[in-house]
């Protein structure tokens, strides 16, 4: 049991180590900063003093997004601070049964922030009583919007979820 605790603790950083051997693409762009010139930011960052086990989106491209260092390509769905791959390519693939899991996650996460790609779009009025009979609350946003909002709500330590399409995807 103690050596699977061990190897638990140590992944986090293992994964960080493999993310920086991947090379960066020239589209590469990084998330907007939280910080902001003469503010309290640059006497207390409370940012960088995130947690290594905690999730944070870093940057995206159009095909995907840099998690903790690691990156992911195409579609994911995070909970808390568990990130996994997501089957839909395109907004009009999103339905409830894509979002099924939410019926079975526990602690409920008290919102679903949605990643739309590059642009907002309305959210299916089925795939919206799904998500508010599962008890959360359900922001459309488009992914780069959606990722950062992620990471502040999750800094909080709040309960929080995302389920993002890449930036790329415009429809």
């Amino acid at each position: 049991m103690a050596v699977r605790q061990k190897a638990v603790a140590t992944l986090p950083t293992l994964m960080r180590a493999m993310g920086k051997g991947t090379p960066k693409s020239s589209n590469h762009q990084l998330l907007p900063s939280l910080r902001r010139a003469f503010s309290l930011y640059d006497q207390i960052n409370l940012i960088d003093n995130v947690p290594e086990d905690q999730l944070r989106f870093q940057g995206y491209t159009d095909e995907g997004f840099t998690v903790n260092g690691v990156t992911y390509e195409g579609s994911v769905l995070c909970v808390g601070n568990l990130i996994t791959s997501w089957s839909p390519k395109r907004f009009t693939e999103i339905n409830a049964d894509s979002l099924s899991m939410f019926r079975i996650v526990r602690p409920i996460p008290e919102i679903l922030l949605l990643g739309c790609g590059r642009h907002i779009h309305q959210v299916d009025p089925e795939v919206k009583r799904f998500i508010l009979s599962t008890g959360m609350k359900l922001e459309a946003l488009d992914s780069r919007n959606a990722a950062s909002t992620y990471n502040i709500l999750n800094e909080e330590g709040r309960i929080v979820a995302a389920a993002l399409l890449p930036y790329g995807v415009s429809s």
